[in-house]
């Protein structure tokens, strides 16, 4: 039996092969397997009843290890990753605004705060966090400015290494991949399943910088990148954010063959701004940027929520309806969203008050799995939400394969009858309502995603193959 050893850089070249139709593809076939995960009914090997539980472990130096078995349709795997101490990290815990003042952070060094803008050999135009902000000095700070085109910091090394064992259903070993850029892509492909149902995309808010926001950006800008018209990344340090952006005009800057599947930088329309602590007008912008959003994604390991529950909860933030998804935080006392975010989104209906007429109630938080969510996620534990307040993505799935189901048997396949079950108001919450997903990983999708870049990988002469292992 073959084995197929990926390492980092082969891992990188395949992911960053991935065109909009690749990434649809494995998004179905992801989806097929939530959709079985959550159907326990259905007795295949993809279902929860044969989902190991991860297993933590915490370590001497503080670290965790995680081990993340997982049954699939077409074999089995146990990915075992170490994540470092989240205090050694510098990509948590920005700044409450509530203790920042507009004062202390114009103290700040004005080189430290410059801003992004203009087309330069390595990006694509980038816009300015903020056109007139001052320093303590009393003099403008420059709003725009170049980024050399050379000795550009690459984005900050990932806190996770370890790798993924695949073994097909008699148990022979036919996949060895590094889990680094893996565990990052996996978990963004998931995140941005339902972003390709949402009505507006206009304006993106990323919180973070690291590959989990990487892969969240790319893959939205590769999903609906003629629609986003501005991509706000809010992170603690410049050096990260910056080597961030340069990265998705630029991945692999080693291979001079590689065509970008985003497409020519020229052609990238959305404005991007960098936002840091380090920003004269932090606290407003990060207002204005979490307010303007349609998208909001949270990709930090934080142990304080990012922003205040009041910029989405008051009635100027609910104004229109935000798709939310939380996947940095992974242990009960980690936290990226206000309690109030999240208990605001499954209140009863009759609570609200003010309610915006562009804004759709759905009742409750979707999760990856809920046995793990409500065991783990900081969000969920914290908000003290019930397990009937939380619902899998893989039940969705089943909602809408179910309609399918029906519509085929009427003779409906593309009808109007052909919905999720639920009627309309399901379908109109999923699609402009308030969403809040929130992931702390699935073994599953690690052996749905690693199968299939083991297949490619065969395909294209990638990795190692040891014929006879």
């Amino acid at each position: 039996m073959p084995l197929t050893i990926l390492g980092d850089n082969d891992v990188n070249r395949i992911l960053h092969s991935f065109t909009k139709e690749d990434i649809l593809e494995l998004q179905e076939s992801l989806a097929d397997a939530l959709h079985w995960y959550s159907t326990s009914s259905d007795g295949n090997d993809c279902c929860s009843d044969y989902q190991p539980e991860r297993t933590h472990l915490k370590r001497k130096d503080g670290s965790t290890t995680l081990f993340m078995p997982a049954s699939g349709l077409t074999g089995q795997g146990i990915k075992v990753v170490n994540i470092d101490p989240v205090e050694k990290t510098d990509t948590i815990n920005l700044p409450s605004v509530d203790n920042l003042s507009l004062d202390s952070a114009s103290s700040r060094s004005s080189s430290e705060i410059s801003s992004l803008s203009h087309r330069t050999p390595s990006m694509s135009t980038v816009g300015s966090t903020a056109s007139k902000s001052s320093t303590g000095s009393g003099r403008s700070s420059p709003s725009l400015s170049k980024i050399p085109s050379g000795d550009i910091p690459a984005a900050a090394p990932s806190t996770i290494r370890g790798s993924l064992t695949l073994l097909d259903n008699l148990g022979n070993t036919t996949g060895l991949i590094n889990a680094a850029e893996l565990t990052a892509f996996r978990t963004a492909l998931a995140s941005t399943l339902l972003l390709k149902k949402r009505q507006s995309v206009h304006d993106m808010t990323v919180f973070g910088a690291g590959k989990q926001a990487y892969w969240h950006i790319r893959l939205a800008l590769l999903l609906r990148g003629t629609e986003i018209h501005h991509l706000n990344i809010v992170t603690r340090n410049f050096d990260t954010g910056r080597g961030c952006i340069t990265r998705l005009f630029n991945p692999l800057p080693e291979d001079p063959s590689y065509v970008n599947t985003l497409g020519p930088r020229g052609n990238m329309k959305t404005k991007i701004a960098l936002l840091t602590p380090m920003h004269a007008e932090y606290s407003r912008l990060l207002k204005e940027y979490v307010r303007a959003a349609n998208v909001i994604f949270c990709t930090t390991p934080s142990t304080t929520p990012l922003f205040p529950a009041t910029f989405l909860t008051n009635p100027s933030g609910r104004t229109k309806g935000r798709y939310i998804a939380c996947v940095g935080s992974y242990k009960p006392h980690m936290i990226e969203l206000a309690p109030e975010i999240l208990q605001y989104a499954v209140a009863p209906h009759h609570e609200h008050r003010h309610l915006h007429k562009h804004q759709k109630e759905g009742g409750a938080v979707i999760v990856d799995t809920v046995s793990g969510c409500l065991r783990e996620a900081g969000e969920i534990i914290q908000a003290k939400l019930l397990p009937d307040q939380v619902v899998e993505l893989g039940e969705l799935f089943m909602l809408k394969r179910e309609a399918e189901r029906l519509c085929k048997e009427k003779g409906e396949v593309n009808g109007k009858g052909c919905e999720f079950q639920g009627g309309a108001g399901l379908k109109e919450w999923l699609t402009r309502g308030n969403v809040v997903y929130k992931s702390v990983g699935l073994g599953l999708m690690d052996v749905v995603v690693g199968g299939e870049l083991v297949r490619m990988a065969r395909e294209r002469g990638l990795g190692v193959t040891i014929e006879d292992f």
